[in-house]
């Protein structure tokens, strides 16, 4: 079964995140009962949300930008949840980062 989360969004607009029934916040007073429909709406923003992981983020581009690359990349999945906001999501069993990073040789 799945149900629907609604997100707001600060600069217009709704998101509206899928959870099954598992992933409902315990305690959750639901609006709807039956799959597909809205059951709850998330305590903060995306933007709020969001905005907490920024440090977290920054300091992971800040360590591989120190080592002087041409390019950085940085891959991560991201969990919507009611209840924590946003979590970075796992990889398999560990939460993961994939990281690209890329010197160019002089002259090329």
């Amino acid at each position: 079964m799945a149900y629907l989360i609604e997100v707001p969004v600060n600069a217009g607009g709704r998101l509206f995140v899928q959870a099954a029934e598992d992933d409902l916040p315990g305690g959750l007073e639901l609006a709807a009962l039956r799959p597909g429909e809205v059951v709850a709406r998330a305590g903060d923003s995306l933007e709020n949300a969001l905005d907490q992981i920024r440090p977290a983020i920054n300091v992971v581009l800040d360590r591989l930008r120190a080592m002087s690359p041409d390019e950085v990349a940085v891959e991560f999945g991201l969990v919507l949840s009611a209840e924590t906001g946003v979590v970075v999501a796992k990889g398999s069993a560990e939460v993961h980062f994939a990281v690209s990073l890329k010197w160019k040789r002089p002259g090329q």
